[in-house]
């Protein structure tokens, strides 16, 4: 695979982490990252690997290397967060890794690292992120499906409020065997790019199932017990962060720990300004002006400041000089702003928007993929065959179109598309996709 040379690799490279189901817009900052990261011989086999989970055999098939030679190089990949593998069917399958998440969190969770490479990586992320071409990308087009989803604390209910199984974080860890933990990525990459050390703790990012064993089959994280996940997650309401959980129903990767000042999924709502960038909760603060005495701790409190204080009308007879009016748009439905409520002012009510958290991971990749133009890629997955070039070329033009776009993701649609997407995977993988 020699025959391309460095200064020309990166180009397909970027091109392929952007046809991955997070966008990635392809900036001097964003090349400048992926040379850091990947040397030339990497960045050409991720090139020639097909988008998603594929078994060593298949990668040797597609790409001409022999199994035997591929397995160490795999392994290397995933041991930098490069490349994911997941055992799946009794079968490890490997695929490149996205942005987020992906490569930016595998490499920022890192423990093993010395200071001087850190520093690097982190203000190369940090550089690339500022640029708000990322958030553009992924939001501007009023995408209801991401990578992660608020979690509520459910602490101050309103009557009568019924709550999904998979928005209590005690049910979630309860379901689930493997755990672990890591340096959070976001506080890690703000430390060493800037400085600035948070007042949250830094060993607070916590994986469940096949993403924990990932994480600490590759150095990347720590095994913990369940009664340490419980631990963390308690420590975490006392410092009143935000958690956010992989964003599916069933069998979530993911429960980070999170703070406005440092999140980087929050920054794309606080600095970027699109409330979008997390999936919010079934729930919504509402104020229960009788009880409110006008503390005004809420609104300190809400790390996406979607509280406001406005003055209190004269004549009403009360002490409180500011009454907090909530934005639900803005709102993410964590919750923290009821657990700050001394007079238990605030109760968390049923949201009247929709929101959508798909069932599965496989769904929610797939989702991602419609809304971001880049389902094809998942579909037609072989990047060497002219063939599956020229039908994701013409599927691709087709998924983007918007009333075609706008249709799938109805509610009448979705699920039947859903389970058509999810029989066609099964038949081509022969992975069972409860698993994914």
């Amino acid at each position: 695979m020699g025959h391309m040379v460095a200064k020309d690799i990166y180009g397909p490279l970027g091109e392929k982490i952007d046809s991955l189901a997070v966008r990635t817009p392809q900036t001097e900052a964003f090349y400048a990252m992926l040379r850091q990261l990947y040397t030339p011989e990497e960045a050409e086999l991720i090139v020639a690997m097909p988008f998603g989970l594929s078994t060593a055999g298949r990668i040797s098939r597609l790409t001409g290397r022999d199994e035997s030679e591929l397995k160490p190089i795999l392994n290397r990949l995933c041991d930098k967060g490069l490349v994911v593998d997941l055992e799946l069917g009794g079968k490890y399958r490997y695929m490149p890794a996205p942005f987020v998440i992906g490569f930016f969190e595998f490499t920022m969770m890192r423990m093993d690292l010395a200071d001087e490479k850190i520093g690097e990586y982190a203000r190369a992320f940090v550089d690339y992120l500022d640029e708000g071409a990322f958030y553009a990308a992924n939001f501007d087009d009023g995408q209801q499906v991401t990578v992660a989803r608020s979690l509520p604390y459910l602490d101050h209910l309103g009557d009568h409020v019924e709550i999904y199984d998979y928005e209590k974080v005690d049910q979630i860890i309860e379901e689930t065997n493997s755990f672990s933990v890591s340096n959070c990525s976001c506080r890690h990459k703000k430390l060493h790019a800037t400085g600035d050390v948070c007042t949250a703790p830094l060993e607070t990012c916590t994986s469940f199932g096949k993403g924990a064993e990932f994480l600490v089959r590759h150095g990347m994280a720590r095994e913990i017990s369940r009664s340490e996940m419980k631990d963390i997650a308690q420590r975490s309401k006392e410092l009143q962060l935000v958690f956010s959980v992989d964003n599916v129903k069933n069998k979530p990767g993911f429960l980070c720990h999170c703070c406005g000042c440092c999140c980087g999924i929050l920054e794309g709502v606080n600095k970027h300004g699109y409330p979008n960038a997390i999936v919010s909760s079934t729930l919504v603060p509402k104020v229960e002006l009788e009880v409110c005495n006008g503390c005004q701790k809420c609104a300190r409190a809400c790390h996406v400041s979607a509280i406001t204080l406005v003055p209190e009308a004269k004549g009403t007879g009360r002490k409180r000089k500011f009454l907090p009016v909530i934005d639900e748009e803005l709102c993410i439905g964590c919750g923290v702003c009821s657990l700050t409520c001394k007079p238990e002012g605030i109760r968390m009510e049923k949201r009247e928007q929709q929101v959508i958290h798909p069932e599965s991971t496989f769904e929610r990749v797939i989702l991602q993929c419609l809304e971001r133009g880049t389902l094809q890629n998942q579909i037609f997955d072989d990047p060497g065959s002219v063939s599956h070039k020229a039908m994701r070329g013409i599927v691709g033009g087709f998924l983007r179109l918007p009333p075609v776009k706008k249709a799938l993701m109805t509610d009448t649609l979705r699920s039947r598309f859903l389970a058509g997407m999810a029989a066609a995977a099964g038949k081509k993988g022969g992975v069972s996709l409860d698993e994914v």
